[in-house]
């Protein structure tokens, strides 16, 4: 789309999809509900190319699907909104128009309206041509790292209004709406939300083999624990030739920055959250919520990975985008992280506490760096050598501690809580402790100790 649509490359934000109405029942319209074959919970097909037709976009409801998005029916010239509701429901359907050109979108000017999965980037309310654009438009990200690495061509691809009433295959390869329909729709779009754009539209309500879409969580699940252990598997689940293609980085730099950090940082976590996944024409999406931490870095954003067949049937990531989050989101993910952290903290504080109350030397220094530091000693001996030389006289006979206050530290984490304490000798103390603890595998180790008295 020329002119004002060039906007539609403006940057992407984070943002959870509202919820959708709640109409009844399913609106069937033109969308085909008859051929679908049994046996794939999310079924993506495609009609050959070279004819004026393009992708049948097969779906159906699914555990993986998102609780919203988006689905355009160029035949029918129709947007549907669906929802999932066990089972998937289509809870609105609205007239639209596409490009005047059928057929998939290829190249800039063809005037075709692309096929495939996109998202949502942004809502833009001002400085619109209204007759062009009525008084709404909401960008998408056209072209996806599947239509670079194809070759395609444009961009500036919106849903957006009319200054006037539509007619069928109006748009230079836009989805338009009438003004009042983009209007009221506009309560129910948000930034990422799942736009699937077809030939034709074939779904139904819910389905019992999720065989394809599980294997793609799945996968995600794999790729995350692979790239937390900074295991060289983690280069594994890309297509390197392909990945190359659907960016602006080649894989061989992606890997070697990778690498260096794998080989530098003394740790690094991934947390992801949330896994959806959508079908496209000879492609899968899956995105989600990920929290990174690094002792250089934290981010949380959405991250989506597009995935592809190779030659052997195996699937493979040929490009992700990366959407950062808003500050709100941000700090929800951060207390999601926390949250999830605190179980493993207070269990190794409790098993610590119960190392130190039983004089159980080589247990207590297990929970330790080797670089730790406890008061004014440095080091797991100078620890190691105070501990044997207090114990061997005065054994302790009360550890306790209060509730353990847990948050973000550039280290690691910070937990601080009251302890009191009293030897076999008679002496007692009560303080407030601070451990510095960093990622150490699976867990935590205590990375430094603090003791300030109360």
């Amino acid at each position: 789309m020329p002119g004002l649509c060039a906007f539609a490359l403006a940057a992407l934000f984070l943002a959870a999809a509202p919820a959708i109405g709640h109409a009844q029942g399913r609106i069937v319209g033109q969308v085909v509900q008859s051929g679908m074959p049994s046996g794939d919970a999310v079924l993506a097909t495609s009609i050959p190319s070279g004819t004026s037709q393009g992708w049948l976009a097969q779906f159906a409801g699914n555990p993986a699907g998102p609780p919203q998005f988006l689905a355009v029916n160029k035949q029918a010239q129709e947007l549907y909104v669906f929802e999932q509701k066990s089972p998937l429901a289509m809870v609105e359907k609205i007239t639209c128009t596409t490009g005047e050109r059928e057929g998939d979108k290829l190249v800039e000017g063809d005037l075709r309206t692309p096929e495939g999965v996109y998202f949502i980037q942004q809502r833009l309310s001002a400085g619109l041509d209204y007759k062009d654009y009525g008084t709404l438009a909401h960008t998408l990200n056209y072209p996806n790292p599947v239509d670079r690495l194809k070759g395609k061509t444009g961009g500036g691809i919106w849903i957006h209004g009319r200054g006037h009433q539509i007619t069928p295959r109006e748009t230079k390869g836009c989805v338009a709406l009438n003004n009042d329909a983009i209007l009221e729709l506009d309560k129910r779009l948000s930034r990422n939300l799942p736009v699937l754009i077809a030939h034709n539209v074939d779904w139904r309500p819910e389905d019992t083999n999720f065989a394809e879409s599980e294997t793609l969580v799945r996968l995600v699940e794999d790729w995350t624990r692979a790239w937390e252990s900074r295991s060289d598997t983690f280069f594994d689940f890309f297509d390197a030739e392909k990945f190359s293609k659907s960016g602006d980085e080649s894989f061989q730099a992606f890997k070697a920055h990778k690498a260096n950090l794998f080989k530098n940082l003394p740790w690094l976590q991934v947390r992801s959250h949330n896994i959806h996944a959508l079908p496209g024409p000879d492609y899968w999406v899956t995105w989600f919520e990920q929290y990174y931490r690094s002792p250089s870095l934290s981010s949380g954003g959405i991250k989506r990975l597009y995935w592809m067949k190779d030659a052997t049937g195996n699937w493979r990531v040929v490009g992700n985008e990366w959407v950062d989050a808003d500050q709100e989101s941000l700090r929800g993910m951060e207390a999601r992280y926390l949250l999830d952290s605190l179980q493993q903290v207070r269990e190794l504080v409790d098993a610590w506490r119960d190392s130190w109350l039983k004089a159980d030397l080589d247990r207590y220094m297990a929970f330790y760096g080797n670089a730790a530091s406890q008061g004014g000693r440095y080091g797991k001996r100078a620890i190691q050598d105070h501990k044997l030389a207090i114990w061997t006289d005065k054994r302790p006979t009360r550890v306790e501690f209060g509730a353990l206050d847990v948050k973000l530290h550039p280290q690691g984490l910070v937990v601080g809580f009251s302890q009191e304490y009293e030897d076999a000798k008679g002496y007692k103390d009560k303080g407030f402790k601070t451990l510095v603890m960093q990622p150490r595998g699976n867990g935590w180790e205590i990375l430094s100790e603090d003791w300030q008295a109360m």
